[in-house]
């Protein structure tokens, strides 16, 4: 970098924020993930309560999500259009929020009671809702970056906070059901335990979103959308295509984040976590109690990952641990292929080599995945950024959009390959049970859907990333013309006031 370059850096003026409004925005992506991490048993409730079967939930979640990836455009293009006396963002977090409240209750509470012959429908009608909701305030988790800062120094802090109210979140979530709902409830078979945990996140999500409103509260204005030089832009539908074509970035980073995205989806399904943790080890609780142990050491990770961004750039940071990711999956693999895993006890009386081992290569691992998962949030905002540098057009929406809309498309095949899996393997009636006895079939299985799937879909990622040219350099120089682009906007303001 030549001395002009930096002079010219020293010159940007960002757009910079607090600490405390990026940890309550962060929020609206905990309100988010604890209806994903509930929604992770709907397809048990589906099952056990409402009578549905296992080929029929499979076929359904595969369909809603699809169905799901479908809003993400019409969502994205009116947010993009909205520009109202409450902000761009705001309505579309408090909308979205009440109108999954409202469903996952309905659901919950009211589907085993309707008569068999429309109970089907009526599921459907209410999981659309719930998905309506969740694409409103999804395009928001996914696009306010762009407003809260563009300060290159700024934006990995929110990878920070969005590991941590994810990992409470899901974390959260797995131990409230694993030690004290299954236990209370015997299983996954009584109805009460879906409707109290739906209650409970109903009621956590609501505050979580509006907290997260208030943390936006002061940047949700027109000063903050894009160029603010400009007159209220407009956005037609065949400008979309022009951008989808022309913005490289955008494409690379979906594709690489899509593959993590259908790896996430297998790892993370309930059924996995049930094979894994219930029959493999014999010790369900320790689905929720490995959260909360590991959670200081993997935000640590997350904090060096963070800083890592920060000097080397987000791209930087992502490559590096991703492949990380693959190193630590891959001793994982073994260590399931080979130790006794039912031996391993979170409890320092049941202390021993295999607990300590497993414990050591999960906080590595779910480091790395924390970094590789959330990372791609604010590199979405890059993408923007360079929209505007490109065409001078301010599309947030757009990007979010697009981004879900694969997103979730692979969040289908996700979920429609662990139910193919779960039925070639003999569970054609009915999920996988905490009673169910270990046999080979099972323990290979778990290990393909829970190592070697996201190994393989890390490595797409790696490759998707070599083409995406958003590293420092080229974020600087973006802001560098950003910068210079405000400037030369004032003067010419300056010359046209008598």
């Amino acid at each position: 970098m030549n001395r002009k370059e930096k002079e010219e850096i020293k010159e940007i003026t960002y757009n910079n924020t607090s600490l405390w409004q990026m940890c309550l925005f962060s929020l609206n992506n905990a309100a988010l993930n604890l209806y994903l991490a509930m929604m992770l048993y709907v397809s048990y409730y589906a099952n056990s309560i409402a009578g549905f079967g296992v080929v029929l939930v499979s076929m359904l979640m595969t369909a809603m999500e699809v169905f799901d990836g479908i809003t993400d455009p019409i969502a994205g293009f009116l947010l993009d259009s909205l520009e109202g006396r409450f902000g761009k963002f705001r309505p579309f977090m408090l909308v979205g929020n009440l109108l999954m409240s409202v469903s996952c209750f309905l659901m919950f509470f009211t589907t085993h009671h309707v008569n068999v012959e429309f109970r089907l429908l009526y599921f459907i009608f209410l999981y659309a809702i719930f998905i309506v909701g969740f694409t409103l305030q999804t395009v928001v988790g996914k696009s306010g970056q762009t407003v809260l800062t563009d300060n290159p120094a700024q934006r990995p802090i929110s990878t920070y906070f969005d590991s941590l109210f994810i990992m409470a979140s899901y974390g959260g979530t797995a131990l409230y059901v694993s030690n004290y709902l299954v236990p209370k409830y015997n299983g996954f078979t009584n109805e009460k335990i879906y409707q109290v945990l739906a209650v409970t996140v109903i009621i956590l999500a609501f505050i979580c979103t509006v907290l997260a409103i208030i943390g936006i509260w002061n940047k949700d204005r027109k000063e903050y959308f894009g160029d603010s030089s400009k007159k209220k832009q407009k956005i037609f539908i065949k400008d979309y295509w022009e951008i989808i074509r022309c913005n490289r970035p955008i494409r690379m980073l979906i594709i690489a984040a899509c593959t993590d995205k259908f790896a996430a989806t297998v790892y993370s399904h309930a059924a996995v976590g049930v094979m894994l943790f219930g029959i493999m080890m014999q010790d369900y609780s320790i689905a929720g109690l490995i959260g909360l142990v590991t959670a200081l050491p993997t935000l640590v990770i997350v904090t060096l990952g963070i800083k890592v961004a920060q000097k080397f750039g987000q791209k930087h940071a992502l490559v590096l641990f991703t492949n990380l990711a693959i190193l630590f999956q891959i001793m994982m693999a073994i260590l399931l292929a080979v130790g006794n895993v039912n031996q391993i006890h979170f409890s320092f009386h049941h202390m021993n080599g295999i607990t300590v081992a497993f414990f050591i290569i999960f906080v590595l691992l779910n480091g790395s995945k924390s970094i590789t998962n959330n990372m791609v949030v604010p590199m979405i905002a890059d993408c923007s950024d360079y929209e505007i540098y490109r065409s001078g057009k301010y599309v947030p929406g757009l990007m979010g959009a697009m981004f879900s809309f694969i997103d979730k498309i692979f969040t289908a095949l996700g979920t429609a390959f662990v139910g193919l899996v779960l039925i070639l393997i003999g569970y054609g009636k009915r999920l996988p049970q905490i009673s169910d006895p270990l046999t080979g079939k099972v323990k290979w299985i778990t290990i393909f859907l829970y190592c070697i799937i996201p190994i393989l879909g890390w490595v797409c990622s790696i490759i998707a990333l070599k083409f995406y040219k958003l590293d420092k350099a080229t974020m600087t120089k973006i802001q560098v013309e950003k910068a210079h682009r405000k400037k030369t906007h004032r003067l010419k303001r300056r010359k046209q006031v008598p």
